[in-house]
């Protein structure tokens, strides 16, 4: 058994190094570039109208309205996105990209956010634009969608974007297993077994070696996650549109605390990022270039890996969005990539940063200083115990509603590659695999999920790129009827004429 688990994590190993590394990164930055080229630099140019749009107008009645069946509010919709994407990667992930690839991690993971907006927007676009509803009256959509009937449409492609759309199905579906649930589980048991049983976790244990505080924690989670998953979108949407908020205030306030507190530090901090975002530390010749090319690697990673601005995941949820203009759902996902990484994981970065465990003239860890505790340690010190709590708490609900969010995506690779039945059982598996995730100890499942998660981008990005001149026309389209001359053209809702019908009759009344 261990040859076999040693020969597939070599295997694995192997796999993820050429997904992301060799041409995963370039596939992403690149899709990004180009689509802020062809969007003519929208999240830059249009900051006012979508900031105003989306995080500007939470508080508007038309961005919580939720009377249509079958679908989800625009902020439910970005609270559900944000529920899957706020995770553990917000925390140990920006901690692990600094710790392994140094402050200029953080650098880098700002450019992957920047043009990663564009991804998403994008993405969203094309999600609303070639969703469907399926026979229980839901709103389904997603890369699978766009691949099959957009990528589809072209000449001499039908097959080929059918293949690409199950392909991107599957790996969709056993990511969700990974890093959508036993990768988030392990996360939350072990910083509430450090946190609040660190005295007695390793003393109490049954059948032959189990322990118990880690199965009373995966019982107690697959018992609250099973009552909201197996409730449907619409109630995973309701408890993430009351959790996201408050998670996302109360964690940006505790790092503000940090920072405040260590704001002499915040300068060299700053300096630190821009100083090593090319090295760190000054070598020559072909060993510069692996510095260089692992701090990039890192910050990209990591900043996909906590937005996903590429996966084409959270499309599959804002394709449940009452909206019927492709691009105001697109608009909420520059806000989510905004809010993820420019914020939070910004949020991190500063309180890693001028925590001191960093040596910000080096660029490196300083000795004993694992990046799986770091943040905590960082609260602990300055808030002693209760910060170590704070964290625990924070990842808590930050790994859950990740949980939550990945089972909608799960359920609607299933629902596609199968049926709407299919998804039902699949829900059920998902929650029980949740004990699992609390009781493993190897990090594999982690890996691997790593690599799904790669995989899955690739057939979503050659969509995006594919259909890049139809994300063009739309955005086009939208600009010209909604900001710059107020043309009276016909509105591009949809790839179906029904709805496209439909939907039009809405816009024109100006209930959209």
């Amino acid at each position: 058994m261990e040859q076999f688990l040693e020969n597939l994590t070599n295997i694995n190993d192997a796999l993820n190094t050429f997904v992301w590394v060799k041409i995963g990164l370039v596939l992403l930055i690149g899709t990004g570039v180009l689509m802020t080229i062809v969007t003519k630099f929208f999240q830059v140019t249009h900051f006012g109208h979508w900031w105003k749009k989306t995080g500007g107008g939470v508080f508007d009645k038309k961005s919580h309205n939720k009377d249509e069946k079958g679908s989800v509010s625009q902020f439910q919709a970005l609270c559900t996105a944000l529920a899957a994407t706020i995770g553990t990667g917000n925390i140990a992930g920006v901690s692990a990209a600094i710790c392994l690839g140094g402050p200029g991690a953080v650098f880098w993971m700002w450019v992957a956010a920047f043009f990663g907006m564009m991804t998403n927007y994008s993405e969203n676009v094309l999600g609303i634009f070639y969703r469907r509803k399926n026979d229980e009256g839901e709103w389904s959509g997603g890369a699978m969608y766009y691949l099959q009937d957009g990528l589809g449409s072209y000449k001499g492609c039908k097959v080929v974007g059918k293949i690409l759309a199950i392909l991107f199905a599957c790996f969709a579906a056993l990511a969700s297993f990974g890093i959508g649930n036993m990768g988030q589980v392990n996360k939350i048991t072990l910083n509430i077994e450090s946190a609040f049983f660190s005295d007695v976790t390793n003393d109490l244990t049954i059948f032959g070696g189990i322990k118990v505080v880690p199965l009373v924690i995966g019982i107690l989670l697959m018992i609250t996650a099973g009552v909201i998953i197996i409730g449907g979108l619409k109630r995973i949407a309701a408890v993430a549109e009351k959790i996201v908020p408050f998670m996302a205030v109360a964690y940006i306030l505790g790092a503000l605390i940090l920072v405040f507190i260590h704001i002499p530090a915040i300068p060299a901090a700053f300096a630190a990022i821009f100083k090593f975002a090319f090295g760190i530390k000054p070598v020559a010749g072909a060993a510069a270039g692996i510095v260089i090319r692992d701090v990039i690697t890192q910050g990209c990673k990591r900043g996909v890996f906590s937005n996903e601005a590429g996966l084409g995941s959270s499309v599959m949820v804002h394709s449940n969005s009452d909206v019927k203009e492709p691009v105001k759902q697109g608009m909420w996902g520059i806000f989510e990539v905004f809010a993820d990484t420019f914020v939070v994981c910004t949020m991190t970065a500063l309180v890693v940063l001028t925590s001191g465990f960093i040596d910000l003239e080096t660029g490196l860890v300083k000795e004993g200083v694992e990046d799986a505790t770091l943040v905590a340690k960082a609260f602990s010190n300055v808030f002693g115990k209760g910060g170590e709590w704070f964290i625990a708490v924070a990842i808590l609900l930050f790994a859950f509603t990740t949980v939550l969010g990945w089972s909608h995506y799960g359920s609607k690779a299933v629902e596609y590659l199968i049926n709407t039945k299919a998804a039902k059982v699949y829900k059920i598996l998902f929650v029980i695999i949740i004990i699992a995730g609390a009781l493993m100890e190897s990090s594999l499942a982690w890996d691997i999920s790593d690599t799904f998660n790669g995989l899955m981008m690739i057939p979503n990005l050659i969509g995006v790129v594919a259909l890049f001149p139809l994300v063009k026309k739309i955005t086009d389209n939208y600009v010209a009827r909604r900001l710059k001359d107020k043309k009276d053209v016909k509105p591009m809702l949809s790839f179906d004429p029904k709805l496209q019908k439909e939907h039009e009759e809405l816009v024109e009344k100006g209930a959209e």
